[in-house]
């Protein structure tokens, strides 16, 4: 749910009521124009916040205001769920579709709803307790794609397939920042019409901002004194912004010194992207009501808390050690990029949420009894790619479930519950390693990979798959972060042409450089140059 990032509109200009009336009755027309003009589908983006609900309300008049005759084009409404959203905001949204359907069939309108997820193996939590993904940072935002992009752009591309083309009608106003208003006006160069343009991220589809000038105040000053034309309570979304602002004021403007209610940003409650959730922690504090949500807020801090080395894998997922130069106080120093976390901080993290989970449950209001924090289709995704991709046999989710809830975990996935090994065979490998991780990890993988390819007809590429068990396994993490230092300083030297130090060093006991920057051909340089060097040295 976007909101704007600089409510006073410094340096805009300012328009009257009369004006702003004046500009609703033009754009009215306009969008009934437009509509009318081909038979080409809308795809109106909806979130339930101001900026978006303001828009819907714009297009949803014009088009009820047509005669019945005109009404013939499909005008698809859509919202994102990301499955970690704001409880609140979530109920809000989901609420308001229902009420849109009822009344699309009732006015017979040719609005149709759309409440889109994004895939169950890209959610949030699948990457972070599945994958081990580290929770997101500004150098590694790897949640907005997956979670908002993936859904809305699927969703398009299949209007767009079945219909040839797409107009997307979008709330983005340029003043809700100065990045946004910049790049709304390099894209006007583009423009087919005013306020019609070119999608760049999707071919054969156009976007339509109808509210792209208006300022805080007027979407406000729009959205209270036009009645919200499919029931909802466009009052009742006022006194939820306020409720997310810190100070629990949400005037209107009325002057340069009044502060509108555009500070407050609801989004996906687990976002680490920003310093603090301001909007929750804002409706826990403004509200007793909504001090069941406490246990949200502390789980965000502890994803947001520094992070200690030893939860973190030494190697990337591909079992590959990378290295960076850390700058610390006195000194540079090169070490191993963190990976994944590792399993026990996987299953913490599980555990955890889990906990708040039941929590929540306890003690929200009787109609947020129900409230998931985490899907059964993305345990048992977590879990497919515990026991697959990591090998962890132990199968320890449906242990931590039925720990946490009291329940039994019921895998809808065919045949999940089938394996050769299980907990008791991996309580016996651990006696045998003696408390040795990486022997431990390398057995596993070993026993689990013969295990995967049994169940094959054809059991090609096994002694491939066995073998990058040892070459990603097989050495502690010194020898392995060793080796990876003496593969950068080796790299670094044939780069450099430094033949004494290519002769000095001992290639026996560094693995082929292979960089995944880098092309086939660009490796084959690299090391005819190494060769080269030892050949002339």
């Amino acid at each position: 749910m976007a909101t704007a990032q600089q409510p006073e509109n410094k340096g805009q200009r300012s328009r009257t009521v009369a004006d702003l009336v004046a500009d609703i009755q033009a754009l009215t027309t306009e969008i009934q124009q437009l509509y009318c003009l081909d038979d080409i589908p809308w795809v109106v983006g909806y979130s339930g916040g101001k900026d978006s609900t303001a828009t819907l309300q714009l297009v949803w008049n014009a088009i009820a205001a047509l005669p019945p005759s005109q009404r013939t084009k499909t005008i698809y409404v859509i919202t994102t769920d990301t499955l970690v959203e704001n409880p609140i905001v979530a109920a809000w949204v989901r609420n308001s579709l229902k009420q849109m359907k009822s009344q699309t069939q009732e006015q017979k309108l040719p609005f149709e709803p759309h409440l889109l997820q994004p895939d169950f193996k890209e959610t949030f939590w699948v990457g972070l307790i599945g994958k081990g993904y580290p929770a997101p940072k500004g150098k590694f935002r790897w949640c907005t794609e997956r979670l908002k992009i993936n859904p809305s752009n699927r969703f398009i591309r299949d209007v767009i397939r079945a219909s040839g083309e797409a107009i997307v009608v979008l709330g983005t106003r340029k003043a809700e920042s100065t990045k946004r208003a910049n790049r709304m006006k390099k894209l006007e160069i583009f423009r087919v019409r005013d306020r019609l343009s070119p999608n760049m991220n999707l071919p054969n589809s156009l976007v339509y901002s109808p509210i792209e000038d208006w300022e805080n105040d007027e979407v406000w000053i729009y959205l209270m004194q036009w009645k919200n034309p499919w029931g909802y309570s466009n009052q009742d979304l006022f006194t939820m912004y306020r409720g997310a602002s810190a100070d629990n004021e949400c005037p209107l403007v009325v002057d340069t010194t009044t502060p509108s209610c555009g500070s407050s940003r609801f989004g996906c409650w687990v976002c680490t992207l920003v310093s603090q959730d301001k909007s929750l922690a804002a409706m826990i504090q403004n509200d007793e009501e909504k001090e069941w949500m406490q246990p949200l807020l502390d789980f965000r801090k502890e994803l947001d808390a520094e992070e200690t080395r030893d939860k973190r894998d030494f190697r990337r997922r591909n079992g590959d050690v990378q290295l960076y130069e850390r700058n610390l106080e006195d000194r540079t120093s090169i070490e191993p990029i963190p990976g994944p976390f590792i399993k026990e901080a996987r299953e913490d993290w599980l555990r955890k949420l889990l906990t708040v989970e039941k929590q929540l449950r306890q003690k929200a209001p009787e109609n947020m009894r129900d409230i998931t924090l985490l899907t059964l289709e993305e345990m048992s995704e977590i879990r497919r790619i515990w026991l697959e991709e990591r090998h962890e046999f132990d199968d320890s989710l449906p242990r931590i479930y039925q720990e946490v809830t009291g329940v039994e975990f019921q895998d809808p996935r065919p045949g999940a519950d089938y394996s050769l090994l299980g907990r008791d065979e991996w309580i016996v490998l651990e006696e045998i390693c003696q408390g040795d991780a990486m022997h431990l990890e390398l057995m596993a993988k070993l026993l689990d990979t013969e295990r995967q390819y049994r169940k094959k007809t054809r059991r090609v590429g096994i002694y491939d798959s066995l073998e990058k068990c040892f070459h990603t396994s097989s050495r502690s993490p010194e020898e392995a972060i060793k080796n990876a230092r003496l593969k950068r300083e080796l790299s670094e030297a044939v780069n450099q042409g430094d033949v004494a130090k290519v002769k000095q060093m001992t290639l026996g006991d560094v693995t082929p450089i292979i960089d995944e920057n880098k092309s086939e051909t660009e490796q084959k340089v690299t090391w005819a140059k190494m060769k080269f060097a030892q050949e002339n040295s």
